[in-house]
């Protein structure tokens, strides 16, 4: 298993939401047991550290930085880090997001705003400090996490999400179309029903969690939700000199609920 020997990665939203595997989490463990050296960022200490001594406990590299994308010098802080420790980076992975229902009817000023701070303006504020350092070595995997929101409508209204989320795409692709000529490579994974303790928070905190899981494992024609690790290997396939050729794509990872 040494799809990243040798890597260096930056995981924002390393930490959990809750207990068990987020997407962050998940991608954190399975890039250094990939043979990456991690930097797990996170608001969160505890939800860092605790990525963090997994990897360690597993016997792979892992540093902790606690960081919170809606402060505009943390894209700094995060890069200055990164070279410090290890002299810079080859792959970054933004795993970072917020929710909030309602219809265009339903939504504050304040609402959208918070929504689109952390879902859109600090991807860019982070992709702006990294740059330089991936400019000058001609290389690097940027990798946004989106949402299949972006592109499908849920039964339910979140207006705010859905267009930030959709932002980051054609985000994604105007650095892939800017930073090609550098060999940089910028990718969005678009998750479909995923089960992690974020959504589960956030969906439909009314329901039993039981009742909740089968409904939503109902809408996917595979029969099933999908699970932290699934967002993990496609952000692998992204990270990895396996996708060297790829650039400004969105990749579904929704069971065929879109096919």
């Amino acid at each position: 298993m040494t799809r990243l020997a040798g890597k260096r990665a930056v995981i924002i939203g390393a930490g959990s939401a809750g207990e068990g595997w987020g997407n962050g989490k998940a991608t954190a463990v399975l890039f250094a047991r990939e043979g990456a050296r991690v930097l797990c960022v996170d608001r969160s200490e505890a939800a860092a550290q605790e990525t963090a001594a997994i990897i360690r406990s597993e016997g792979n590299q892992a540093e902790v930085l606690v960081a919170d994308v809606s402060d505009p010098d943390a894209g700094q802080l995060v890069a200055d880090t990164a070279t410090k420790l290890w002299g810079g980076i080859d792959v970054f992975d933004y795993n970072v997001g917020i929710s909030q229902q309602g219809g265009v009817l339903d939504t504050t000023d304040a609402d959208w705003d918070r929504v689109f701070d952390i879902n859109l303006t600090g991807a860019m504020r982070m992709t702006r400090a990294v740059l330089p350092m991936l400019r000058a070595q001609k290389s690097g995997a940027l990798i946004y996490v989106s949402s299949l929101a972006a592109v499908y409508s849920a039964p339910y209204s979140y207006v705010s999400y859905e267009v930030s989320k959709m932002a980051l795409v054609r985000f994604a692709k105007s650095v892939a179309h800017e930073n090609a000529t550098y060999q940089i490579r910028a990718n969005t994974i678009l998750p479909g029903v995923i089960d992690t303790p974020h959504v589960t928070a956030f969906v439909d905190q009314k329901t039993d969690p039981t009742e909740l899981a089968k409904r939503r494992a109902a809408m996917v024609p595979m029969g099933r939700q999908g699970t932290a690790w699934d967002i993990a290997k496609a952000a692998l396939f992204l990270a990895s000199d396996d996708s060297d050729y790829v650039t400004g794509v969105e990749l579904k990872v929704d069971g065929g609920l879109t096919a």
